[in-house]
């Protein structure tokens, strides 16, 4: 049986350590686009330290690009797969859709976004009308450490399913998102499962995405001396939770009803955890503030659920997102046409 084309968009910790598993299934050929890495991968391969896998040296997926490839020219054999997981930030170009259009062909290719927020599929929808579209929640902890060096601490770990795409019909998006959980995890041995519900899945990880991530980077503050300082989570978590399990409510989903104790719980009180968006401020780098607090926000106004802890939080991150473009000489301080505040 021919090898399922896998192209892996987004290769740090997350998209590195995917590729490795669909490689090391032996079902899938992986086709992976790096950037900043891809001259430290070709010359000398990448180093993996895995509590899964163990010590992995000078590692190669079947194929390494610098670009995302145009299926279109004829000189590349179509896609069965592309798997995206960059950071999503649909404020700053290019857009997830922009940048993997090149590689899909139309009515072929399903697309696995393994990215947080909810709502991430829908600028995909009128992109790619007749493509399955994949849910992957994830899970794993990895992170690139240098260049081509990989620390994956935390098993892999996913929840997969399909997202509706209204002209691809249920059970063709259900079986695409089966097959690719069927090459990337053969045997079973990985924790890696379909889940038809994977919605819920999805709104169960914005409770805390679209809590202790904004605050902890509001206040650089880690998780666990957030949770000391009671007022932290009573004024400012605890609502911001109970405003994303309300909204979840009138999408038609019902979270745990232990969520409240899950989120305070999921970090150990004996580390000093900053979660990604708290790292990626303090490191000057562009937040994913649209699908982990804008999304929510703007799906609870709509329904009519009320927001206001949500709305003052994601004014200030708009505000920080603001200084951190303005740095990276993506916003010009100037006031615009029309600007009443002039």
């Amino acid at each position: 049986m021919a090898k399922s084309r896998v192209l892996v968009v987004g290769t740090g910790g997350i998209g590195t350590m995917s590729a490795y598993a669909l490689e090391n299934g032996g079902l899938a050929e992986v086709t992976a686009v790096m950037r900043s890495n891809y001259d430290a991968a070709v010359k000398d391969g990448i180093d993996i330290d895995s509590v899964q896998y163990g010590q992995i040296k000078a590692w190669r997926p079947t194929a390494i690009t610098k670009t995302v490839p145009d299926v279109s020219k004829g000189d590349v054999a179509p896609f069965d797969f592309i798997l995206v997981t960059t950071k999503n930030i649909p404020d700053v170009p290019p857009t997830v859709a922009d940048i993997i259009a090149p590689a899909v062909t139309p009515g072929k290719t399903a697309i696995v976004l393994s990215q947080n927020g909810i709502n991430i599929e829908k600028p995909l929808i009128p992109r790619f009308p007749t493509n399955p579209l994949i849910s992957s929640v994830a899970y794993t902890g990895a992170t690139e450490t240098a260049l081509a060096k990989i620390y994956n601490d935390d098993p892999d770990t996913q929840k997969i399913g399909a997202f509706v795409n209204p002209q691809v019909p249920a059970a063709v998006a259900a079986e695409a998102a089966q097959c690719y959980v069927r090459i990337y995890n053969p045997e079973g041995k990985l924790n890696v499962i379909y889940e038809p519900d994977v919605g819920k899945a999805r709104w169960r990880k914005i409770a805390y995405n679209g809590s202790m991530n904004p605050i902890a980077s509001i206040l650089r503050m880690d998780t666990p001396r957030m949770r000391m300082s009671r007022h932290i989570i009573d004024d400012l978590i605890l609502p911001i939770i109970l405003e994303i399990r309300a909204v979840a409510e009138a999408n038609g989903v019902t979270l745990q009803p232990d969520l409240i104790d899950a989120v305070m719980h999921q970090d150990p009180n004996d580390t000093a955890f900053k979660p990604s968006m708290c790292q990626d401020y303090e490191k000057g780098n562009l937040m994913e503030i649209e699908n982990l607090i804008g999304e929510p926000l703007r799906e609870g106004e709509k329904l009519g659920v009320p927001m206001p802890t949500l709305r003052v939080v994601y004014g200030i991150m708009k505000g920080l997102q603001l200084k951190v473009k303005e740095e990276k000489g993506l916003w010009t301080a100037k006031f615009e046409p029309g600007n009443p505040y002039e």
